[in-house]
């Protein structure tokens, strides 16, 4: 049995002060995707930026639900 396997494919139910923590990360990504909209040209350069800042926002949470 490896124990990272484990940990990273299970449920982890959220515990106290996790919530306000995904909030306050998901809030400040969101400032920055509305900046890189608003600066940024309509391009696959753009598309890429904002699909990572979204895959940031996943593992952020990630590293929060499973540590």
């Amino acid at each position: 049995m490896n124990p990272q396997i484990e940990n990273n494919f299970k449920y982890h139910a959220p515990k106290e002060g996790q919530p306000e923590k995904y909030t306050a990360i998901r809030e400040k990504a969101k400032e920055l995707a509305y900046l890189i909209d608003d600066k940024c040209p309509n391009s696959r350069e753009k598309s890429l930026a904002l699909t990572n800042l979204e895959q940031a926002i996943m593992w952020a949470n990630a590293a929060i639900a499973r540590n």
